[in-house]
């Protein structure tokens, strides 16, 4: 999975897990509501995978760039 599609899935689940937290807590249903936040801690985690896989995709680009500047 892309560095994007880990940050769009993320955030997706990270709002569901949100709402799910918010109709439960309306609702009474604490099994909704713990539900809801463990899939918002899911969204967290897969957003943070997304931005490390973007980070390291940088820091090889740039590495690459310093490579071809000196002429190797």
């Amino acid at each position: 999975m892309s560095q994007t599609d880990d940050k769009v899935r993320g955030s997706g689940n990270e709002a569901v897990g949100n709402v799910k937290q918010a109709v439960g807590h309306v609702t009474g249903n604490e099994e909704l509501q713990a539900e809801g936040k463990t899939q918002e801690t899911k969204g967290e985690a897969q957003q943070a995978l997304g931005n490390a896989k973007e980070a390291v995709g940088n820091a090889l680009e740039s590495v690459g760039n310093a490579i071809k500047g000196s002429g190797h």
